[in-house]
């Protein structure tokens, strides 16, 4: 089977692939597809950039087309789970890309905008949903959605799920669902507890798996820079700016371990006129799009990312991933450089290795089997490095320019006026204030207000994890702590007894206002 006509999809799935350039599946297609189209429960160890989506969308949308229904009131016959809101809305668009000749409606829900409109839009039903987990729980509460008509079931990136502290609210879906349905599960590892948790959902399933689970991309040349900590910065700004100026570099990821990190690399970026943006739990959705797709036209060619807010970053043409720090879990080292060398391409990963990040170095080397090439610095680094132009700590141009995206992006998003009417704040003004980095957003753009709600009645962060889930206990802080804290508080209803959810109290007292909302205005990645 070499062609996904031998496959025996149906002919309008065949005219979207070859509208799409698709002829050739990949290796985790020619195994998936013949068992889903069979009805078999699927266990997928795959990663991000093998093809997985087309893998299980393209047999559901066959038997979804073959049985067509009329939809029912706030239900979905597939539903999709993806862990973060980028994730999901790539899947969501390749489905809708593959589905453009059937008569099937595909939408996507995730947390971030407000929740109404998405109540509304499920209204009538949708065939295909493709949703974050707190979003998903929020809809079910508020009696918007309900899947007791789900008849095929795609938990994707499971892993991440895990990580992301969303073990309850999975338990909570999965008793959820009707017994009778076909289940698909996919992760990038595959650990016990991995495993244990997919035993909930998939019921005597085919397993595929298409690599090694510790495997890097063969075309990616991976180097190692040992550098001190505070030479970091100086180094990667040199380093993109000689690539840039040999026309080596197209689009470059920059992954650091934290969202602060992340910030600070972009404004010394910015100051060395190299235009680059970032995208973290700290930015609104409005603005993660805007970084997400400045970067994907090519308008700005580094984009600086957490590694959680990376998940589902599918550019085509990034030639480079530079590790700025090393991560902590030698398995994201894996997620980071697949990023780049996709369909054929070559590609360089480049790390930058601080005395205190050896470990981290040596667990990396461990897990992938390949060691990494010593790069030594730039000749007359540190002359070089003594010219690069001092950094202010005002909001250089790229984070205003973000800002402005951002509320021009509102609109679009239906944020302006908010959800609980206050409007737009600006430094600081308005009903709630400024939040923290000094956004100026009032409540009424603020998604962690009333219209993203847990189940349970507590505000969250993103796609589901509760604010008071600490974001420094995860991968985006560096974290010596691993990844969140308590992840029975993702809803209150199933914390257990005695595990009180943490009560943000401002100093100083009075009514709420600038001092409650700083507090409460952190998020989660």
């Amino acid at each position: 089977m070499s062609y996904f006509s031998d496959l025996g999809l149906a002919e309008p799935i065949l005219h979207a692939l070859a509208s799409k350039g698709y002829t050739d599946p990949t290796p985790i297609q020619r195994q998936s597809i013949p068992a889903l189209l069979e009805g078999r429960d699927l266990l997928g160890i795959a990663q991000t950039g093998t093809g997985k989506t087309a893998a299980f969308a393209l047999p559901s949308l066959h038997r979804l087309a073959a049985d067509m229904k009329p939809r029912k009131p706030a239900s979905c016959r597939m539903l999709v789970l993806s862990p973060t809101r980028e994730l999901a809305a790539q899947i969501a668009e390749n489905i809708a890309a593959y589905a453009k000749n059937l008569r099937l409606v595909v939408d996507c829900v995730f947390g971030g905008v407000p929740v109404g409109k998405q109540a509304r839009r499920l209204v009538p039903g949708v065939d295909i949903l493709v949703a974050t987990p707190g979003r998903l729980l929020d809809l079910i509460d508020q009696r918007a959605l309900t899947l007791g008509r789900v008849e095929i079931f795609v938990l994707d990136e499971a892993d991440q799920m895990m990580d992301l502290g969303f073990i309850h609210a999975l338990r909570r879906v999965a008793n959820l669902l009707p017994k009778e349905r076909q289940s698909l599960f996919f992760s990038a590892t595959m650990p016990k507890a991995i495993a244990d948790l997919g035993k909930q959902f998939i019921n005597n399933p085919v397993r595929v798996e298409v690599t090694p689970q510790a495997s890097t991309a063969e075309r990616v040349e991976q180097f190692v820079t040992f550098v001190n900590q505070a030479e970091k910065q100086a180094l990667l700004t040199l380093r993109i700016r000689a690539l840039l100026a040999d026309g080596k570099l197209d689009r470059a990821l920059v992954f650091t371990r934290t969202k602060h990190g992340a910030d600070r690399v972009v404004r010394h970026l910015s100051a060395a006129s190299i235009s680059a943006r970032a995208i973290h739990g700290n930015k609104s959705q409005a603005q993660r799009t805007a970084a997400l797709d400045a970067f994907r036209q090519g308008s700005c060619p580094i984009l600086v990312a957490t590694d959680i807010a990376a998940r589902g970053i599918d550019v085509s043409g990034v030639s480079h991933v530079f590790n700025f720090e090393l991560p902590n879990v030698a398995e994201q080292y894996v997620h980071r450089i697949g990023r780049t060398a996709r369909a054929g391409a070559d590609g360089e990963a480049i790390s930058f290795c601080a005395p205190d990040e050896k470990p981290y170095l040596k667990d990396i080397e461990k897990l992938t089997g390949i060691k990494l090439m010593p790069l030594p610095l730039p000749e007359g680094f540190l002359a070089e490095a003594a010219k690069l132009p001092a950094v202010s700590r005002q909001p250089d141009e790229a984070e205003r320019d973000a800002r402005r995206d951002d509320r021009d992006a509102r609109g679009r998003f239906g944020d302006r006026g908010g959800n609980r009417g206050g409007g737009q704040g600006r430094g600081g003004q308005g009903h709630g204030g400024q939040g923290r980095g000094g956004e100026g957003r009032g409540a009424g753009a603020n998604p962690n207000r009333r219209d993203d709600r847990s189940p349970g009645g507590r505000a969250q962060g993103v796609d589901g994890r509760p604010r008071d889930a600490n974001p420094r206990k995860v991968d985006d802080r560096g974290s010596e702590r691993g990844p969140v804290g308590n992840p029975a508080r993702a809803e209150r209803g199933d914390a257990p007894q005695g595990d009180k959810p943490r009560t943000f109290r401002p100093r100083g007292g009075g009514a709420p206002g600038v001092g409650q909302h700083r507090n409460k205005v952190r998020r989660a990645v």
